[in-house]
């Protein structure tokens, strides 16, 4: 096991370094450090397995698209969620999630016939090991760079989170990431530069992609409710419709995480994992 570790973390960070230089973004060192994940992979979808959803076997949760949004292109995104406690589904196993809001990626249209090739997030990890032990972080990503992990931040099950991502100067592709935690009165902020298509926003719980010998998306654990509220894009409340959820599906097509309805403000919406159906919202 601290073989397998150490080859992902070299691995880690001989990726971050390739891709920092291709985005250009001038990271600054020891501002953050390369975790064991890469979660903000771009969606990856599933074959359909009811009539108008959009299935997925990465991501749970709620996308708007431009093209199902009147044209409208995203540049800010804020999100409240609880982190929600990690336990072993199956023994034995190592299951990742994560919950985070972010700018591309996701679907482009109702249909999610056209999806996004960018993207830029910031969240929390929900892991747990073979041996049942969880652990929880915060981060950030700008794919295709892995996820930076914020270690000046402690994250554990119930604190009540707060992020946003958005442009200092609208089009300017240069972005402020914040994430706070609002129980323990802990912040991180940064900005960096970041070449966005401002085609989607999303407020989502996702099974992480692992990097290294055990490559591939990771399994997930099981969840309590983060409960996402105040949604917000370019600055405006955000009003959620159920043709803009996203449900995660295994390999047999039947539906593990499910996002509920929105709730009463349209803002915010609850999600269940190893559920077909999320009524908690």
């Amino acid at each position: 096991m601290i073989e397998r570790f150490a080859f992902k973390r070299a691995l880690m960070r001989s990726t971050v370094a390739v891709a920092a230089s291709i985005l250009g973004l001038g990271l600054a060192a020891g501002s953050a450090s390369a975790s064991l994940s890469a979660h903000g992979q771009l969606l990856h979808l599933a074959p359909p397995t009811r009539l108008n959803s959009n299935d997925s076997d990465n991501w749970f949760g709620y996308n708007i698209g431009s093209l199902a949004d009147n044209d409208t292109l995203f540049h800010s995104i804020t999100g409240n969620w609880t982190v929600p406690k990690a336990t072993q589904h199956t023994k034995g196993q190592a299951e990742d999630s994560a919950d985070w809001i972010g700018i591309g990626g996701g679907c482009v249209n109702a249909g999610c016939t056209v999806t996004d090739s960018t993207l830029i997030q910031t969240g929390t990890e929900q892991d747990v090991a073979s041996g049942g032990s969880a652990s929880y972080d915060a981060w950030y990503e700008l794919v295709p760079a892995p996820e930076f992990e914020i270690s000046s931040m402690t994250i554990k099950p119930g604190d009540h989170m707060y992020a946003s991502i958005g442009e200092v100067v609208s089009s300017s592709n240069l972005w402020k990431v914040e994430i706070q935690d609002l129980t323990r009165h802990e912040t991180y902020s940064t900005t960096v530069p970041y070449s966005s298509t401002h085609l989607t926003a999303e407020w989502i719980e996702e099974t992480p992609l692992e990097i290294g010998t055990d490559a591939g998306l990771a399994a997930l654990p099981n969840l309590t409710n983060p409960l996402w509220t105040d949604g917000s894009v370019n600055g405006a409340k955000v009003t959620l419709a159920t043709s803009e959820q996203m449900f995660l599906v295994n390999t047999k097509g039947a539906t593990i995480g499910a996002p509920s309805q929105p709730n009463t403000a349209k803002s915010g919406f609850g999600e269940c994992t190893w559920a077909s159906v999320c009524t908690a919202s």
